[in-house]
């Protein structure tokens, strides 16, 4: 009991509330947070450590990508080092330190760039591997993830601060948000897929803004405000130490709504056409609905869709189905279907035995 009770006394202070109750709260002092600054200097180094771990990181994390692994791809992150040099860029911009700034931002971009140089030569030896789920997954980021980005930054500046928190957890949680999307973009990019890989680098660029806005803001909460006495250390000074980054947020806030309501009016189509897919399936004994895409090209939605039966349709009608689509917002609609023949049986053999495509009409 004695020993957890130094513990605390150690780890917080006690203060006087204005309404005479007494709380406590957790104070750093002035050595523990030159300790903290010693420590997010060193973890943002660039070494030959620091490549190696970013670049390993970036062999595991294509493998997943494209054993559409969602297990790999998390557990690729153990060794990924990139939330160092993010967070000493945050406490450069607090501390107003250009030289801590010039010795982060060469890192972050060093790591990144080995992680490219690995998935582009990676992509290229397997330039024929589908591109799978978990890749695309990565290629529409929306204001949901400048969210999840935000918190994730404040959940590592929050562990770097305080002495009874790994930073390390936080820091594999944070780096799931960067090493795989920037794998993707550059998987997606070798393929010449430009649009989707630009899509997974502004996912890329969300996540680090947001995890370096976040770093800043929970430093300068917490005092680490070299620049200027305490006092002085206004709110509007921090917002002008920040405010590049802050445009830049502000920016990708407006992009990703616009995108955040384009994915949720995307979801809305392509669930009424696999609606009305299944409706004109169910006539049809045996088939059913495997799965749609949507493939957008300019002036024309095409409709990809598989279907599993004892029977395959015919031209007229997969017309007379594509007729009946919902149309999209813009431009004209056309269904491809991809029939895959299944038959389904039982114990006294198999059940749609002749059975002929025939749905509703």
């Amino acid at each position: 009991m004695q020993r957890a009770l130094d513990s605390c006394a150690r780890d917080s202070r006690w203060l006087r509330a204005g309404n005479g109750r007494t709380m406590t709260r957790a104070v750093m002092t002035t050595d523990e947070r030159e300790r903290t600054r010693a420590a997010i200097r060193d973890g943002a180094a660039l070494s030959s450590a620091y490549m190696a771990m970013n670049m390993l990181a970036a062999v595991i994390a294509t493998y997943g990508l494209l054993e559409n692994s969602a297990a790999v791809v998390i557990g690729a992150m153990i060794v990924a080092m990139l939330l160092g040099p993010i967070t000493g860029i945050g406490l450069s911009l607090v501390d107003a330190d250009m030289r801590l700034l010039a010795k982060t931002l060469p890192t972050l971009l060093a790591g990144a760039a080995g992680v490219v140089a690995v998935a582009a030569v990676l992509g290229l030896v397997h330039r024929h591997a589908p591109i799978t789920d978990e890749i695309m997954a990565r290629t529409a980021p929306n204001l949901m993830d400048l969210m999840i980005a935000l918190a994730g930054g404040a959940a590592g500046a929050i562990a770097t601060v305080s002495p009874r928190l790994s930073v390390a957890f936080v820091g594999v949680a944070i780096a799931t948000a960067l090493v795989p999307p920037l794998t993707a973009g550059t998987l997606l990019l070798v393929r010449g897929e430009y649009h989707l890989a630009g899509g997974a680098y502004l996912l890329t660029l969300t996540n680090i803004i947001g995890i370096q806005f976040a770093n800043s803001l929970v430093l300068w909460l917490a005092g680490f405000r070299r620049a200027t006495a305490p006092r002085a250390m206004a709110l509007g000074v921090f917002v002008r130490s920040n405010l590049v980054t802050l445009g830049i947020l502000v920016g990708l806030g407006v992009l990703l709504t616009v995108n955040l309501g384009n994915t949720i009016a995307e979801e809305e189509f392509k669930s009424s056409v696999r609606s009305a897919l299944s409706g004109w399936l169910d006539g049809s004994p045996g088939a059913y609905l495997a799965g749609v895409r949507l493939e957008h090209h300019p002036g024309k939605v095409i409709v990809s869709a598989v279907v599993r039966g004892p029977s395959a349709p015919d031209a007229k009608q997969v017309a007379a189905m594509e007729d009946k689509l919902p149309r999209p917002p813009a431009g004209s609609i056309e269904l491809q279907i991809r029939f895959v023949e299944a038959q389904t049986i039982d114990r006294n053999g198999p059940v749609w035995v002749g059975a002929e495509f025939a749905p509703r009409l």
